[in-house]
């Protein structure tokens, strides 16, 4: 099967946006925990800044990460007409 070019460019668009995501992974998860006794000469809601994000920080940048998502691949789904149908 011959993919369009509308097919394409959904799937471009898909994975610049799961490239951006996956960095910005890497950068929470492995940077962070690299960097993280530099990071503790900075203070959080009264924690240092490395144990901070290491116990709670990352865990929130992931649910904002699923939540960017979706959200983008809900309105790309619109835009290219394969948005599912209403759960009822």
């Amino acid at each position: 099967m011959e993919l369009t070019e509308k097919h394409k460019e959904y799937w471009r668009k898909n994975l610049v946006v799961t490239a951006i995501l996956l960095f910005i992974w890497f950068v929470a998860t492995f940077v962070e925990g690299w960097y993280a006794r530099e990071l503790n000469a900075f203070s959080f809601l009264g924690f240092p800044l490395g144990f901070y994000m290491s116990a709670q920080g990352s865990l929130i940048v992931y649910v904002v990460l699923i939540w960017i998502y979706q959200y983008y691949m809900n309105k790309l789904d619109i835009e290219y007409g394969v948005e599912e149908g209403e759960d009822v």
